[in-house]
This record gives structure tokens, sequence and C-alpha cells, in this order.
């Protein structure tokens, strides 16, 4: 069945760097647009990043715009979020989704802290 797997999420300093990964298996990967999205404690799930399905535009949320880079392998089925200059305000937990027409699958997430 579809499946997505995040990893790389750390402990950071402020003004760190992390590159998270999602995994996708059980689906044409190539097919899906993928995004990342970000949850802080207390807080409501929040859109950071998105890429269509070639890889060909992306776009970003504005507080991580200029630091974030959100980038594709269609070989490998994994999408990837580079994190530069990470504040304290980026620590959340972070998820991938995936969606093409009506369908939209999750992974289960991985915590990013940035804190000194």
């Amino acid at each position: 069945q579809p499946q997505l797997v995040e990893s790389g999420g750390a402990l950071v300093q402020p003004g760190g760097s992390l590159r998270l990964s999602c995994a996708a298996s059980g689906f044409t990967f190539s097919l899906y647009d993928m995004s990342w999205y970000r949850q802080a404690t207390g807080k409501e799930r929040e859109l950071v990043a998105v890429i269509t399905s070639n890889g060909g535009r992306s776009n970003y949320a504005d507080p991580v715009k200029g630091r974030f880079t959100i980038s594709r392998d269609n070989a490998k089925n994994t999408v990837y979020l580079q994190m530069n200059s990470l504040k304290p305000e980026d620590t959340a937990v972070y998820y991938c989704r995936a969606f093409w027409r009506s369908l939209v699958y999750w992974g289960q997430g991985t915590q990013v802290t940035v804190s000194s």
C-alpha cells in the first residue's frame, strides 16, 4: 500500500542546517505533486513548500523563502527539504504529503527542534 517515510529530523542549533528526506513506495511517485508541511505544538499544520510532479516548479511559504529548498529525485522516489539558517520558530514536526487528483497520502512526520 502507499507509504511515505520521513527521516532526517534532529536537534540543531539556531543558524544550522538539516536535510529532510521522504521516501515513497506503493504508488507511482512521478505522477504526484509533493509537499512538506509542519506542525508546531499547539498550532495548526501549515504548508511549507510544494514541488510539481516533474520538479519543474516549486513554491514556498513566506516564513521559509530563501532559507528552505524543496527538491525531488523521481528515480529514487524521494523528496527532500534542505533547511538552512534554521530558527527556533522552525521547531515542529515535519510531514511530507503526496497528492494527485483526489488521492492524498501523508507520512508519519519527523521532529525538527531548533534550540541552543
